[in-house]
């Protein structure tokens, strides 16, 4: 009989895990939205971070230049998003769309360009060890929480940084509240001096490159293992976007969104331990067809869609003039 106290500690630890790359794709468009622009290429935009991440991480065996890799290539694509809706007034919601099919073809066509050259991540030292736990002394002894909170690897802990820190930004520095007035009303900051193109394109840029490291770092959880007909990202940048709705537009709040999507996708593959190890209060876990587990996740993002659009605007931290173009001569 297995150890009850390990299955739950191995679900809860799972959870973290899993809900990290949501995190940084919310993180990462939570800071685009607030510029007032709405990028669905969120998708495709992790996957070109991943990618180039990935293999300029193996080529130079460092998990630092992954870092900057994944965060630069990803980048671009905010720079693209930026000159394609900024500057040239590009309907918005096609331009995301657009991105994330160039993404997704860009990674297959290199992935797939590179066949048996591909690196394998067992042979980058500093990738492994850079993804292996990180324990917190005396926090990760803690009985279960211990491990599942204390004991991971040191992207686990950068995303929550990155969340806290973009909070930080948003709500206590000069130059956040004025990117939170450019999201709420361009013309009103245009016409006080605040340079609302500079403002856009740099967290265009800033928010694509965090979405590069949720990217990154699924390349790494999936050990660097390219098929050619599945993505490492897998749909989480659709979903992703969904989560920006359900924290409200609150970096600290996504931690807590990524968690409750990061359970039901935990809930896959843990569904079976938990009902055997607890079969009196969650045995007929095993009863849920493996089916409806694993499209959980996709119904929860409808379900706060939906949720979304019947709920009144007032008191959500979503930008006024979020996903309509600004156009300067118009003020």
């Amino acid at each position: 009989m297995n150890d009850p106290m390990n299955v739950l500690t191995l679900f809860l630890f799972n959870i973290v895990l899993v809900n990290i790359p949501l995190l940084y794709g919310t993180v990462g468009e939570i800071v685009v939205e607030k510029s007032g622009s709405l990028d669905l290429g969120v998708e495709g935009t992790m996957a070109v971070g991943a990618m180039f991440g990935y293999l300029a991480g193996c080529a130079a065996n460092s998990m630092t230049v992954g870092l900057l890799v994944s965060f630069g290539a990803a980048g671009m694509c905010g720079l693209l998003f930026a000159a394609l809706t900024v500057s040239l007034q590009a309907n918005q919601n096609v331009t995301g769309l657009t991105i994330t099919t160039f993404g997704l073809g860009l990674y297959f066509f290199v992935g797939k360009g590179l066949g048996e050259r591909w690196p394998a991540m067992t042979s980058c030292a500093s990738l492994v060890k850079g993804f292996s736990a990180l324990e917190i002394p005396g926090l990760s002894k803690l009985p279960v929480i211990g491990k599942a909170l204390f004991s991971h690897n040191a992207l686990v802990y950068l995303g929550i940084v990155i969340s806290v820190l973009v909070w930080w930004y948003f709500n206590f520095t000069k130059i956040g509240l004025r990117l939170r007035a450019v999201g709420e009303n361009p013309g009103a900051a245009d016409s006080v001096g605040v340079n609302t193109l500079f403002y856009k394109y740099a967290h265009l840029i800033l928010g694509s490159g965090i979405m590069g490291l949720g990217g990154f770092y699924m390349a790494l959880y999936m050990s660097g293992s390219f098929e050619g007909s599945n993505c490492w990202i897998n749909g989480y940048g659709w979903i992703s976007i969904a989560l920006v709705i359900f924290a409200n537009w609150n970096p600290v709040l996504a931690i807590l969104g990524t968690l409750v999507f990061g359970f039901f996708n935990t809930l896959q593959i843990y569904s079976g331990p938990l009902a055997n190890t607890f079969s009196g209060p969650l045995g007929w876990l095993s009863a849920v067809p493996p089916q409806l587990y694993k499209a959980l996740p996709f119904l929860i993002t409808a379900i706060v869609l939906i949720a979304s659009s019947v709920r009144k605007k007032e008191g959500t931290g979503q930008p006024a003039a979020l996903g309509l173009n600004y156009f300067r001569e118009e003020r």
